[in-house]
């Protein structure tokens, strides 16, 4: 076991590179690690965090509703920069969804990520930058916002990407939030 996946399965929270820009990490499966990221970002509370999965099949454990459709979309987009949000039957994860009953999911590319989250189950990762500042573009930056706040940092040079596509999948027809790296044509 490596030692950030260690530091995560101990509730610990850290600078990482995702495939897309620099996320600040803990487990979704822990309200005290989110509470905890909320605090350390200076984040609005009733705002949701994406949650990164590392398999399509995870989404059942947070009673996720898919249909068809949904499906070939992420069969099509997934591994890969787009964020779907997604209704949720059932109140385990309130912490998460903040009262509003969707959560966001993502599949990420990068294969080294997709391997620490089947270790340590799905993670939140929001960007790395406090509310109302630009996201980290290395760690140096990730530093200056956080300081020792965050358990560790992962250095994985600058990162010049795109946030993903956020499609909310709540009703349909299906709405583009945020345009992002995928380009869809709903």
């Amino acid at each position: 076991m490596n030692t950030v996946a260690e530091i995560i399965k101990k509730g610990g929270i850290g600078v990482y590179p995702t495939d897309t820009i620099y996320g600040l990490i803990g487990s979704a499966l822990s309200e005290s690690v989110v509470e905890r990221l909320y605090n350390i970002k200076g984040r609005d509370e009733d705002k949701p965090f994406i949650i990164l999965i590392s398999d399509i099949k995870e989404l059942g454990q947070f009673s996720a509703v898919l249909s068809p459709e949904l499906e070939r979309i992420m069969k099509t987009y997934w591994p890969g920069p787009l964020t779907i949000i997604l209704k949720t039957n059932g109140d385990t994860y309130t912490y998460l969804h903040r009262g509003k009953g969707p959560l966001a999911f993502r599949l990420p590319e990068k294969k080294e990520l997709r391997e620490l989250i089947k270790e340590v189950g799905p993670l939140v990762a929001p960007s790395a930058n406090t509310q109302g500042d630009e996201p980290a573009r290395n760690i140096e930056e990730a530093r200056s916002y956080f300081g020792g706040s965050v358990d560790f940092y992962v250095d994985g040079g600058e990162i010049q990407g795109h946030s993903s596509t956020i499609v909310d999948a709540t009703s349909e027809p299906y709405k583009i939030i945020r345009e992002g790296s995928v380009k869809l044509d709903l």
